[in-house]
């Protein structure tokens, strides 16, 4: 009996199983296939405009066109080009001979299309910007061989100046109008793309909202690409304060290599940091008066570091080379940030921190210098409380009591040694320290 029961619940439990999937495969095969529409490819276009860059555009339209997407949006925010008018006029020709629609869209809100980069929205099939977007500054017209770049009657205040989205739209330089709704994000762009008719070609990019509300929504068939690992990196050091940094801090770790004993990481971080500082620059429109400058500027800044004590030569190099930061770019000096790190790193290396290194490394040990002890010297300049000393054939930082200060080319004294740092007291009429002045009887 207790075996019949057992065998019973077995075969009911199955056939429950088998009732739940047969409805579930029912109602799978009843549900109609959504046709899923042709992708849209979208490229971010992102810092200057360059070689890399521009390779990366051309393999997008490529693969657009060879993979059956229906368009493909540039996500443009870029402050101009830095290469050469040719190169940009067979960009331009390839974004308009394209078989895919090309469009532009200038985000998120804060992004820019300035110089060449902007012009490109003029070759576009479609364009759009997110608010708090601008274009403009856009220079001489590109003349490539498929005809001049025109943004019609916006032309004019688009040359010098710049156009927010909504002034933009206005003026007319923007390809898809108020009608086809926002733009203010990536997804807005791709909705308002339905719909919009390109030579023979009418774009199926949005679909109703799915639980029956009135409005559109991006089909979800999107394919974002960006540029790979090595060219990211490369397109970076193309980026004005990346490239100024990274020249900066290149010549100083050599600088520093110089200084020290045998080849370090210092020296091979330096060396590729000035290789890959000297490709930004290549890239960006510097001026190659004001790089040679920088480099001028780091050599008259080694000249006293040898000494262990900034002196003319720091002070020329300073100069030198906070006026090849503030030149560097002939379109711009580099942002403020970036600017200011600079000057305050090269200020506090060469002013404080080489010379301390120097000094430690030639000096003899604070074992076996006891003999100066006692040993007489020359101040070089006025050591009150601080300064520096020639005692034999060194100099030295040192310091003093407070109440008996030493003029520069006074005689002194050497009482005691602090790492690196003399004790000193004039050679006749020094202060009493007050702990010997406890210890004398009454």
């Amino acid at each position: 009996m207790r075996r019949l029961v057992i065998v019973t619940k077995f075969v009911l439990t199955v056939g429950v199983i088998a009732t739940v999937l047969g409805l579930g495969q029912s109602a799978k095969a009843a549900t109609p296939a959504v046709p899923l529409t042709p992708p849209v490819d979208v490229l971010q276009v992102s810092g200057y405009l360059d070689r890399i860059l521009a390779s990366e555009i051309r393999h997008a339209i490529d693969r657009a066109e060879t993979t059956g997407a229906q368009a493909l949006v540039l996500q443009m925010n870029s402050r101009g080009a830095v290469i050469p008018t040719g190169e940009i006029n067979e960009l331009v020709d390839r974004i308009r001979s394209s078989k895919v629609p090309v469009a532009i869209w200038v985000g998120p809100s804060g992004a820019t299309a300035y110089g060449a980069s902007g012009q490109l929205l003029a070759a576009a099939s479609v364009t759009g910007m997110a608010p708090g977007s601008k274009l403009g500054k856009l220079g001489t017209p590109l003349s490539p061989t498929s005809g001049v770049l025109s943004f019609g009657d916006a032309d004019a205040r688009l040359k010098t100046g710049v156009l927010n989205a909504t002034e933009a739209r206005a003026a007319g330089a923007l390809k898809l109008g108020n009608d086809n709704g926002s733009t203010a994000v990536l997804g807005e762009m791709i909705t308002a793309l339905d719909g919009v008719k390109v030579g023979n070609t009418v774009l199926h990019t949005a679909q109703p909202l799915p639980d029956g509300r009135p409005g559109r929504t991006s089909s979800g068939n999107t394919r974002f690409a960006k540029l790979g690992l090595i060219n990211q990196l490369m397109h970076s050091f193309a980026s004005k304060p990346v490239a100024y940094l990274l020249m900066t801090i290149g010549l100083g770790l050599l600088v520093f290599e110089f200084f020290t004993a045998g080849v370090g990481m210092a020296g091979i971080i330096g060396a590729a940091c000035l290789i890959f500082g000297c490709y930004g620059l290549s890239a960006l429109p510097s001026r190659g008066w004001a790089v040679a400058l920088m480099v001028l500027a780091f050599v008259s800044l080694s000249v006293d570091v040898q000494t262990g004590v900034p002196r003319a030569w720091t002070g020329f190099g300073i100069v030198m080379f906070i006026v090849a930061s503030v030149f560097l770019y002939s379109d711009g000096r580099v942002s403020w940030p970036a600017l200011l790190t600079g000057i305050a790193g090269v200020l506090l290396t060469f002013l404080s921190g080489m010379p301390s290194m120097v000094r430690t490394r030639f000096a003899t040990p604070t074992i076996g210098r006891e003999w100066m002890i006692g040993e007489l010297g020359v101040a070089l300049a006025d050591i009150s409380p601080e300064g520096i000393a020639k005692v034999g054939q060194g100099q030295w930082r040192a310091r003093t009591n407070r109440a008996t200060p030493i003029s520069a080319g006074a005689r002194l004294r050497v009482t005691a040694i602090d790492g690196v740092t003399l004790e000193v007291e004039p050679e006749f009429g020094a202060a009493k320290d007050h702990r010997e002045r406890a210890k004398t009887p009454e």
